[in-house]
């Protein structure tokens, strides 16, 4: 899954969605994958928290 995400980066598709969904999968056995999806998390909040505090200055 998060091979065929990485592809769908640059190729038509849902490329985030599916590393998301392959990493909560990991996420269940391995430390790492929890780890990594957590930082991922607390960037994807943040970037939503800039472009949400971006458009309320327009």
């Amino acid at each position: 899954m998060l091979l065929c995400g990485a592809v769908m980066l640059v190729t038509p598709g849902p490329g985030w969605l599916l590393i998301f969904a392959g990493l909560s999968l990991l996420a269940v056995e391995f430390l790492w994958a929890r780890r990594l999806l957590k930082r991922l998390k607390a960037a994807a909040r943040q970037a939503r928290d800039h472009l949400a505090g971006s458009s309320d200055r327009a």
